[in-house]
């Protein structure tokens, strides 16, 4: 479904006027018209097109934890158009998973690390280049298919600790893991949770992730292509058995990654 606003010309591409927590949407405006955005009365920031000339483009990622509606916003020459995205809480699923206790329960001696690699992480997702840096389809980091969803709480050891905030492919030790689109590495390191990881940019505030690897194939700053080997599936961190975690961030928040893929991937 395709909605248009006589003012500005504002679009927005979805199957309805609904959202669900975690979820996204992108809309889109004539280049002449894109003005100063603002969702929830948060700035945010019009992209060009990937595909089409004269077209801006904003993603609007939803938290796992959105409570609230979303108010979209653009304004330009004292004129102002605006819509309002329904928020549906989707219900997600429970998953009891074992693993080794110090990995359940940190210890205090290793508290420091995980802070510090999650603030780690944090300041490079809240850094957002003004172009994006691909210009075709997202493609899975693997050929697999997938054994646990985004959204499901994580009962770690009997408790729950936190929610999926991606996407698990079935996968043995050792198998390829490539790039799902253009990008420049932003992180290639062992972490205390996801144990062997990469982050990749894509621009516009756009990351993939691909967590508990065996292997490190890529280095710090290296830009890589859609299809590159990365590095080899594994079972490190925080694990029951070895799979890839996939995940994606859009502007700091983390989204279900099959639901952005065929987002993105409709522009085209």
């Amino acid at each position: 479904m395709r909605v248009v606003f006589s003012l500005l010309i504002f679009a927005l591409f979805s199957w309805g006027n609904t959202i669900f927590n975690g979820g996204l949407e992108i809309i889109s405006i004539e280049s002449d018209y894109a003005g100063e955005l603002r969702v929830n009365d948060k700035s945010s920031l019009w992209l060009d097109h990937p595909k089409k000339d004269g077209v801006k483009v904003a993603f609007i990622p939803v938290s796992y934890y959105a409570k609230n509606d979303i108010n979209i916003t653009n304004s330009l020459n004292n004129q102002s158009s605006s819509m309002l995205l329904k928020l549906e809480q989707k219900s997600y699923k429970k998953e009891s998973i074992s693993v080794a206790p110090a990995k359940a329960n940190p210890p205090k001696n290793v508290m420091k690390r995980i802070e510090k690699e999650r603030d780690e992480a944090t300041q490079i997702y809240r850094t957002f280049s003004p172009n994006l840096l691909v210009n075709s389809q997202f493609i899975s980091p693997m050929n697999s298919f997938i054994t646990s969803q985004y959204g499901n709480a994580r009962v770690f050891n009997g408790s729950v600790k936190s929610y999926h905030g991606g996407v698990d492919y079935r996968a043995a030790i050792g198998q390829s893991v490539i790039s799902a689109n253009d990008g420049i590495v932003r992180i290639a390191k062992d972490r205390y949770y996801a144990g062997k990881s990469v982050v990749i940019d894509h621009g516009g505030g756009i990351y993939t992730q691909y967590y508990h690897l065996d292997r490190i194939d890529v280095k710090v700053g290296q830009k890589v292509l859609k299809g590159d080997k990365i590095g080899l599936s594994g079972a490190t961190g925080r694990v029951s058995g070895p799979h890839l975690h996939f995940g994606v961030v859009v502007q700091n928040i983390q989204v279900d990654p099959l639901v952005f893929i065929e987002k993105f991937n409709s522009l085209f």
